[in-house]
């Protein structure tokens, strides 16, 4: 069995020369990296994880972009695992899937050695399809890695609980997975920013929850979206980016870019917020 695709059409080209041409627009798109990118096949392979927004690639692409053109300058992983939030509220709280996903850019195969693994060592994930159905979050990530490095492998993890503790588990097996099955992984978190409020408002809700991301303190993260009421979508998956990077070790954060809807259509009065920050080895 495979996923097919549940937004393709929707939140990104459905036709593959159509969502090539569309892929190749938002990298070069005036909010974008400016430059299509050029994978480096022998490395350096110092990024261990991205923050990468999950709307239409109409809206979010161009930030979206800025991430995976580093992620090609730094040569291919064996595997991603790529988290995101489940905003249908189907399925068990925190899961994953084994079978392979299809998009309009091929089939993109799940690493079932390593999902079977963070199963087992997480104690809270759980292997259940239905939570993946119909969510958009880590599907619309795919496109961008196929477009870039081809056939990929990648475990996706989709997160209803969003809590420090949750996250932690998710980090320590994904950690512990890795290392056993000797696997070189990037962790891809998925979310969005602040939803629905003027620009002035979300950009400064937004720098707040980037400053606990770029200090990689998943305590302070998840109490400054609590604490300030920012509608981040994804602070689970963030949190769990965070955690790995603090059990790998020796990592450093950037800042690549950050906008919002209000950027792209001119129309402030109720924007969403898109960040893109790479997570790597320092050299």
């Amino acid at each position: 069995m495979v996923r097919t695709p549940a937004v393709a059409g929707l939140f990104y080209e459905g036709e593959p020369e159509l969502l090539r041409r569309q892929i190749e627009e938002v990298f070069k798109h005036p909010l974008g990296p400016g430059k299509l990118p050029e994978v480096k096949e022998a490395g350096p392979r110092r990024i261990v994880g991205l923050v990468s927004p999950h709307a239409g690639y109409v809206y979010s692409g161009p930030i979206a972009a800025h991430g995976f053109l580093e992620l090609a300058k730094d040569g291919k992983p064996d595997v991603f695992v790529i988290l995101g939030p489940n905003h249908t509220g189907l399925g068990s709280p925190v899961s994953t899937m084994l079978d392979d996903w299809y998009t309009p850019l091929g089939k993109a195969y799940v690493d079932k050695e390593l999902a079977k693994e963070i199963v087992k060592r997480s104690g809270i994930v759980d292997i259940d399809p239905v939570a993946h159905r119909y969510e958009h979050s880590i599907e619309v990530q795919l496109p961008f890695l196929q477009f870039i490095f081809g056939e990929i492998s990648f475990v996706p993890i989709t997160m209803m609980w969003q809590t420090p503790e949750v996250a932690s588990k998710i980090a320590k097996a994904v950690f512990e997975a890795s290392k056993n099955l000797e696997k070189d992984v990037v962790v891809i978190a998925s979310t969005d920013l602040n939803h629905y409020e003027p620009q002035d408002i979300t950009v400064r809700k937004d720098k707040l929850a980037i400053n606990a991301i770029l200090e990689m303190n998943s305590e302070k993260l998840f109490k400054t979206v609590e604490g300030h009421d920012i509608s981040m979508c994804g602070p689970g998956p963030t949190m769990v980016l965070i955690e790995y990077a603090n059990l790998v070790g020796n990592v450093e954060t950037k800042l690549l870019k950050h906008a919002t809807s209000g950027d792209v259509t001119g129309d402030t009065s109720a924007v969403v917020g898109y960040v893109s920050i790479v997570f790597r080895r320092k050299s």
